[in-house]
């Protein structure tokens, strides 16, 4: 009887520790990826027309501290906050969403992935994570939270955070620091009007940073330590000029809806993995390009639409997607897809949209058919 009290104790033991594994990783993230609205790092590029417009409103932030709730309190590390939900098969996770929360409840040590989202919580006191070190991924996203009312040093502690959703909020300004181990950092839909030189200083596993849709009208260099950045959304902001010093790693660069008039020469030389870059609805001119600012071998997309242009820019011959529509141009310059123009020398263009300028279709030159004999789709 006594052995085998002990063999069903170890054999229950056994069955506790299982509990922590990488397949039980797995399966949450499954679990949430099929339930959850959030937004994830695509790594296929999109176009704001494809989506339903989004339609946000301000919500300004409250003269006086909301109402308190309830104390958090001290609970043991495996006890799961009575406005959550900690799912038995998902151990190391907790879902606080659309609960209509005005604050964050004590969140247990345990705990590696955490959904605030979709509340009304204002503030994040400090020491709010404190306890919970072992967090990857935290969803802030759709609450009222604002920059005056977030602790100094709130994520200082977190020194395995990878994923920070703080998009649709009130903040005012980047939350600062950040810990070292951040791959993605969602601040879309913010009223944040300047990003200092400082603000991502060390972020250097960041690899996707979403800004769009705040009122951004200076970045100065705060992208230049970014080594591992990939993709950098800074679209529907008030920029007058490109940000300092794209990283080398960059892919994805979207500035779209902004002021932009100018570009300074080999801008984008210094990213040659640059593949999209996206600048419509800016105010470009021929005269604030060189004559080979687009001409980079990476460059697959360029999206140049509703802006000034009267001319075609040159572009490289791998160019694959140009987008040119909305603007004033008055002639069809075969230099600026073919240098030379025969057999082996082609440009590998397949789409090239110049509707909605000042040409007609015959401007087109004949030889336009030698040099662009890959493209499936010419709009003019």
């Amino acid at each position: 009887m006594h052995w085998a009290t002990i063999l069903i104790v170890a054999g229950l033991c056994g069955t506790s520790l299982g509990q922590y594994n990488e397949e039980e990783d797995m399966a949450w993230l499954q679990y949430y990826m099929r339930q959850s609205r959030m937004s994830s790092y695509n790594y296929v590029p999109y176009y704001e027309d494809d989506n339903t417009p989004y339609v946000y409103s301000y919500l300004p932030a409250p003269d006086t501290e909301a109402e308190p709730g309830p104390e958090p309190q001290q609970a043991p590390s495996w006890q799961c906050p009575q406005e959550c939900d900690c799912p038995p098969n998902f151990s190391s996770a907790m879902y606080c969403d659309t609960r209509h929360l005005r604050y964050l409840p004590f969140v247990p040590s345990r705990m590696k992935y955490v959904y605030f989202q979709h509340n009304q919580i204002t503030a994040i006191q400090e020491g709010a994570f404190d306890n919970a070190t072992e967090l990857e991924w935290l969803a802030l996203h759709n609450n009222q939270i604002a920059s005056e009312k977030m602790g100094k040093k709130v994520f200082a502690k977190l020194k395995r955070l990878e994923r920070l959703y703080m998009n649709n909020n009130n903040l005012t300004k980047v939350p600062s620091p950040l810990p070292r181990s951040l791959r993605e950092l969602h601040l879309s839909y913010n009223q944040i009007s300047k990003v200092p030189s400082t603000a991502l200083e060390g972020l250097e596993n960041l690899t996707a940073l979403y800004l769009s849709h705040n009122f951004i009208f200076e970045m100065g260099a705060s992208l230049k330590g970014l080594k591992s950045l990939i993709l950098v959304d800074l679209s529907y902001n008030h920029l007058r000029k490109v940000p300092d010093g794209l990283p080398m790693a960059l892919e994805q660069l979207y500035l779209e809806y902004n002021y932009i008039n100018a570009i300074p020469d080999d801008y984008f030389k210094v990213s040659p993995k640059l593949l999209y870059v996206r600048m419509s609805h800016n105010s470009l001119t021929n005269q604030g390009l060189s004559s080979n600012t687009f001409n980079s071998s990476s460059i697959l997309e360029l999206d140049l639409s509703y802006n000034r242009l009267q001319k075609i820019p040159r572009v490289s011959t791998n160019l694959e997607n140009l987008y040119l529509q909305g603007n004033q141009i008055n002639e069809f310059s075969i230099s600026s897809f073919c240098s030379v123009v025969d057999v082996m020398n082609y440009s590998r263009l397949q789409v090239l949209r110049l509707d909605g300028n000042e040409m007609k279709r015959s401007a087109v030159p004949p030889d336009a058919p030698l040099c662009l004999r890959r493209a499936t789709v010419i709009e003019i």
